[in-house]
């Protein structure tokens, strides 16, 4: 029981942490697109 508690464990850090740097990459997109469109914005003043 306790090895079928520990992969579970493990399955879900792995899990957790696929989902973290998913969150990260989205975030760093967003951040890069605002910085682009206010770039090209500046451009037209």
């Amino acid at each position: 029981m306790g090895q079928l508690v520990d992969a579970d464990m493990n399955a879900e850090s792995t899990r957790l942490q696929a989902l973290q740097t998913q969150q990260q990459l989205g975030i760093q997109a967003l951040t890069i697109a605002n910085s682009n469109s206010q770039n090209i914005l500046s451009l037209f003043r």
